[in-house]
């Protein structure tokens, strides 16, 4: 393709993004300059830290909203949808955009909720910088050091800005301390509090400036010092200029300032109230002085090919090259139908285009092309790289879905996130016997708006089941089929993803023989099984000779055998890990079918594994527990009642210790009424999805037992 990188995936033809170190970026001309006047950024961070707030002061600083929104009055730009103002938290990514010093800037706000990462997470993969909101009261949070992670892992410019400085009994120079011991040294502030948190002063542009203020803590000279010497560290031309002149001017240090944000070398730290304002302007300013333009940010890491084969690539954010898009999130609307929002990376997306989705062959027509600011949808004509728009009502689109009109980049897909995965789970039933297809429908629709639910159907009970990170993120998926689309249900108690597997190997036999007048049916199958190691997924072997199986029944065959492994055999559970090599059979030159072969292969997959030590597997998650120290001994024990295991323990906030620990699903059950007990209502937890292993004898007795196998040829 003509944006090609190096099989290292460096890119050809410059810096990254193929960016000029004075701000330009590529060939220059209209579309140069509007991409040089363009910033996206997204706001990410724990839940309670005030990002919706921050959102909404900047849009009324820079002009594009008249008068704040609150969040308790519901009537804030981005949380839009009735559940948001009803929860007060937002649950979906939101797009806005202002204008501020001849800049356009994209403004992603993003939830806090663990539970809602995988609408925060794809939010990264629009923008060019992450800007981690912290509360000076509640300190660093779980979700801000997951958010930090996966910046630098994704190579976004990141940074922290600390809201709320003006809350009563923070503690600002213990929290910057905790940030550069936790994210490193090279968080250093770009302006300090001053005067009793009411005003902030540069330490960076315009330190002079600000001279006459008295700050609440450190030094301009100091914290102006340390950036410098930092920032000049990327350059060893600016080094020596630094220790035979003493300073360098900010306004000199642009090319390697960028340099140190790409590399992570600098992570800049902002003080703010989004409440009362202060702060506000200052960040606008640091927002367009600092952050870069997407032609000099470290360009997205696409893939070319599936697998080991992928190559990586390197899009460049020019006009004049093929278009290549990116959808970051999809959402449905039960009158407007499914919006797609989606970064532009290459090329010029135009209204009314022809475009094509990843490898399909029949290309879509780009009708209606928007620019959001929260629900509020503006007709747009066209979008460059590095802008971030909307389609409506096309269904072929959907998340991370990749948009091209070029057919050289038809393999092409964003290098893939690291979602958790979801293994809190409910059973779902319509209240009206007739409406199973309409739940179904509706929940594939939700479930597309989000990678970290999955929709299973149990063929034996007949079951809809749903699985989401927690119990807040079903809890709203639920909410949202009754308030948004009227859908009356039964609920059904939490489902754990048990899993099912062999430890021995094993051999399995089923003749298929069923004769009714006419043409009968005929198939036999013999296979033999093996365990694989754990998450080893499946195998399937074809070792028949001689032609015992034709050739055209093979496909039957593993049919067959999919279908036990996805209905399971002792519990009704999923089978994993397994090898299956079919070796011999049988056929008939009248009887056989497919059909036939597809029930052997099933039977004797079934028969097989019965033989080979089945187990049940249980999955095992990470915990980690945060609350008040006090209640340490407490939650501890209570874990190794609960089948747990305690790894360790850390303190990142005074007063504040998180428990890292390992445990069963299937007893984290209700676990946050447990932990409200404990901790007075001011514990939290987070789980993620470990591994898998063994249940003990006396719960596979009790599931074995529970499970009613249903066959449908019996």
């Amino acid at each position: 393709m003509a944006s090609a990188t190096t099989p290292d995936g460096d890119t050809l033809n410059g810096s990254p993004g193929g960016a000029d170190p004075d701000r330009g970026g590529g060939a220059g001309g209209a579309h140069d300059r509007r991409l040089q006047r363009l910033r996206t950024l997204a706001l990410v961070g724990p839940a309670g830290s005030g990002k919706t707030t921050l959102a909404e002061a900047l849009l009324v600083q820079a002009g594009a909203l008249k008068q704040a929104g609150s969040i308790e009055k519901g009537n804030t730009v981005s949380d839009a949808d009735p559940l948001e103002r009803r929860m007060q938290h937002s649950l979906q990514t939101s797009a806005m955009h202002l204008d501020w010093q001849g800049l356009r800037i994209h403004l992603l706000d993003t939830p806090g909720a663990p539970d809602f990462i995988g609408q925060s997470l794809p939010a990264l993969e629009a923008v060019e910088s992450a800007v981690v909101v912290i509360s000076a009261q509640g300190g660093i949070e779980l979700m801000a050091q997951r958010m930090m992670e996966v910046a630098a892992q994704r190579e976004r410019a990141r940074l922290i800005v600390i809201n709320k400085i003006d809350a009563p009994e923070v503690d600002l120079p213990g929290l910057l301390e905790q940030l550069q011991q936790v994210f490193g040294r090279e968080c250093l502030p770009l302006n300090l509090p001053a005067a009793g948190a009411s005003r902030v002063a540069d330490c960076f542009f315009q330190r002079e400036a600000a001279a006459d203020l008295t700050v609440d803590f450190g030094s301009l000279e100091n914290a102006h010092r340390a950036l410098v010497e930092q920032v000049v560290e990327v350059d060893a031309g600016f080094v020596e200029r630094y220790l035979n002149d003493g300073d360098v001017p900010a306004t000199e240090l642009h090319a390697p300032l960028e340099q140190a944000l790409r590399e992570g070398h600098l992570i800049p730290v902002c003080f703010a109230s989004a409440r009362s304002g202060v702060g506000v302007p200052e960040l606008l300013d640091v927002i367009a002085r600092l952050l870069p333009h997407p032609g000099e940010a470290n360009p997205p890491q696409f893939l070319d090919g599936e697998g080991e084969d992928a190559r990586p690539l390197r899009p460049r954010p020019d006009a004049d090259r093929h278009v290549l898009a990116h959808v970051f999130k999809v959402q449905s609307d039960p009158y407007l139908g499914k919006l797609a929002l989606l970064r532009v990376h290459q090329g010029v997306l135009r209204r009314n285009s022809q475009l094509y989705v990843g490898h399909a062959r029949k290309p879509i027509r780009a009708s209606h092309l928007f620019l959001l600011q929260g629900k509020e949808h503006v007709e747009i004509d066209e979008a460059l790289p590095g802008d971030i728009c909307a389609l409506s009502r096309i269904d072929e689109l959907h998340y991370d879905a990749v948009l091209h009109d070029a057919q050289e980049d038809e393999h092409l897909h964003l290098a893939p996130l690291d979602f958790p995965a979801p293994v809190h789970g409910l059973a779902i039933s319509p209240a009206r016997h007739g409406d199973e297809q309409r739940l179904w429908d509706l929940l594939r629709r939700l479930v597309d708006e989000d990678p970290c639910l999955r929709l299973e159907h149990a063929a034996q009970t007949n079951e809809t089941l749903v699985y989401g990170l927690g119990e807040l993120h079903l809890r709203v998926l639920l909410e949202r089929l009754q308030e948004v689309y009227k859908f009356e249900l039964k609920i059904q108690p939490p489902r754990i993803a048990y899993r099912e597997t062999v430890a021995a190997p094993a051999e399995g036999h089923h003749r298929h023989k069923k004769q009714s007048g006419g043409a009968g049916q005929f198939g036999e199958v013999w296979l033999r099984i093996e365990p694989l190691p754990r998450g080893g997924g499946f195998e399937f072997i074809d070792q028949v000779k001689g032609g015992t199986i034709p050739g055209q029944f093979m496909p039957a065959v593993e049919k067959g055998v999919r279908q036990a492994l996805e209905q399971g055999v002792i519990a009704g559970y999923p089978v994993v890990d397994l090898r299956v090599v079919v070796f011999d059979g049988k056929h008939h030159s009248v009887d056989s079918k497919e059909i036939a072969f597809v029930t052997a292969g099933r039977k004797a997959l079934m028969a097989a594994v019965r033989e080979a030590h089945p187990m049940v597997l249980e999955p095992i998650v990470q915990v980690e527990i945060s609350a008040p120290d006090h209640a340490m001994g407490d939650i501890t024990g209570d874990l190794a009642a609960r089948r747990g295991q305690v790894n360790g323990t850390r303190s990142l906030v005074p007063g504040v210790m998180t428990v890292l620990g390992l445990a069963p699903l299937a007893e984290l059950a209700s676990y946050q009424n447990r932990l409200n007990a404990m901790t007075s209502g001011q514990g939290r937890y987070t789980v993620a999805l470990s591994h898998y292993e063994a249940v003990p004898p006396n719960l596979q007795s009790q599931l074995m037992a529970a499970y009613k196998h249903l066959d449908d040829d019996e």
